[in-house]
């Protein structure tokens, strides 16, 4: 049984997996109340409330299970990439519990939790090399997943991610944090083709992505608006912006699977449970004729089951554990090495 702790960014998480990849407890405290009047993560108090916090998580996780301490064969972490101050306290209160009581100890980079998410359903049963696009606040990645632990980056951001470019824009819309589903509400209502916004990097050889430009349309074409903006006005706008990263991103989607030749996509990450995003990923997807493996909402933002997940997925692929001298890392790439 392995305990897992994610604390990268604002969410306190843990969750224990069995021996056979069936999750028995995930449990994860929000912080989203906490930073919402400054409308972001402050990393200051979100490291604050993770010390505060996470000992009696771990007790809630344990107890809600029925387990004790006496019962784990593993502890893992999220040791990167994210916030240095939040890394720390999660990564810390592991190696400790996994030098105390004689465990092997996993550092878990936060971009393979995403990307085996989607496959927490299959237990035990192999995960076929595939196409992986996670896609939230701080990333926006292609990866051609061969098999656990050999991950070939396809594309990447060069400037904001699509979850960034999501919250910025709401912010600058007056909308409450977090501003991604504020967007998608109101793109429910609206009409996607009421503004013109650009599809930046689509049409290139290149698997990149940029979404600075788009905010930056965005904002150019809110100072013309009279403010503040009426309700239709807001949800058309809102519902024009979200259409275009959608556009983007499912562009590139069909791009990378064409070049790789491959015959599943899976998608993770908090913009995953965009439902627009859902809808016309799998309409583009059964037309190719490809699988396609959505991560399941409760899992898309940050939570401690998919790292407890990683973690089992890497013994069972017979990948030696981490070292406890291991540090964090907060600018961990999936293309490092992980060991």
């Amino acid at each position: 049984m392995i305990l897992a702790i994610e604390t990268s960014c604002d969410e306190t998480a843990a969750a224990l997996i069995s021996d056979q990849g069936v999750l028995i407890q995930s449990t994860v405290a929000s912080q989203i109340a906490l930073h919402a009047p400054y409308g972001g993560v402050v990393p200051e108090l979100a490291s604050r409330n993770h010390s505060k916090d996470l000992p009696s998580l771990v007790e809630a996780c344990l107890s809600e299970a029925g387990v004790s301490v006496a019962d784990l064969s593993a502890v893992a972490a999220t040791s990167g990439p994210g916030l240095s101050s939040s890394l720390l306290v999660g990564d810390t209160f592991a190696k400790a519990l996994a030098l105390a009581r004689g465990l092997p100890f996993n550092s878990i980079n936060h971009m393979e939790g995403h990307l085996v998410s989607p496959f927490l359903p299959f237990g035990s049963d192999p995960i076929p090399a595939h196409l992986a696009l996670i896609v939230s606040g701080g990333h926006s990645l292609l990866i051609h997943v061969r098999e656990i632990g050999d991950y070939e980056i396809l594309g990447t951001t060069q400037d904001d991610a699509a979850g960034e470019a999501f919250d910025k824009v709401a912010k600058l819309m007056g909308l409450p944090y977090p501003g991604g589903p504020e967007i998608a509400a109101h793109a429910e209502r609206g009409d996607p083709k009421a503004f013109d916004f650009p599809r930046s990097m689509v049409g290139r050889p290149d698997l990149m992505f940029s979404f600075s430009g788009l905010k930056t349309s965005a904002r150019y074409q809110l100072e013309k608006l009279p403010q503040p903006l009426d309700e239709t006005m807001r949800d058309d706008f809102c519902a024009a912006f979200q259409e275009a990263i959608v556009d983007i991103l499912c562009a590139k989607v069909a791009q990378a699977a064409e070049m790789i030749d491959c015959g599943m996509v899976a998608v993770s990450g908090g913009v995953a449970c965009n439902r627009r995003l859902r809808e016309r990923l799998t309409q583009q997807e059964e037309q190719a004729d490809r699988r396609l493996l959505l991560v399941d909402g409760k899992f898309s933002t940050d939570n401690a089951a998919m790292i407890a997940y990683a973690a089992y997925r890497r013994r069972l692929a017979g990948i030696a554990p981490s070292s406890l001298h291991q540090d964090i890392n907060p600018s961990w790439s999936l293309a490092e090495p992980i060991s």
